[in-house]
């Protein structure tokens, strides 16, 4: 039985859409077709569709593997990297002198 998942907020949904847009730019910008980035990438044509269609349903892993086929893994490294409110909630925490 398939697990339900909480739907998405209009913000995360539109981040998808323009990460699969990206993906598809990508692909097109190497002159790459789906089905060649599909077979390097070891997923259906359908899948790839999916993920250029920025669908929140495709795992994380198989958009790391489609970005690894395109060459663009290293940009997986900058999610995250830059924690701005982590920052200001630890620099609240040692103004008041916690841990």
């Amino acid at each position: 039985m398939p697990r339900k998942t909480s739907p998405l907020p209009p913000t995360l949904k539109h981040t998808f859409r323009q990460l699969g847009e990206n993906i598809r730019l990508a692909r097109l910008r190497r002159k790459i077709t789906t089905t060649m980035l599909a077979e390097r990438a070891g997923m259906s044509r359908n899948t790839l569709r999916a993920i250029e269609r920025g669908d929140s349903a495709v795992t994380m892993g198989a958009y790391a593997s489609v970005l690894f086929c395109l060459g663009l893994e290293k940009d997986l490294l900058v999610i995250a990297q830059d924690d701005v409110v982590g920052r200001k909630l630890q620099d609240v925490a040692l103004m008041r002198g916690g841990k």
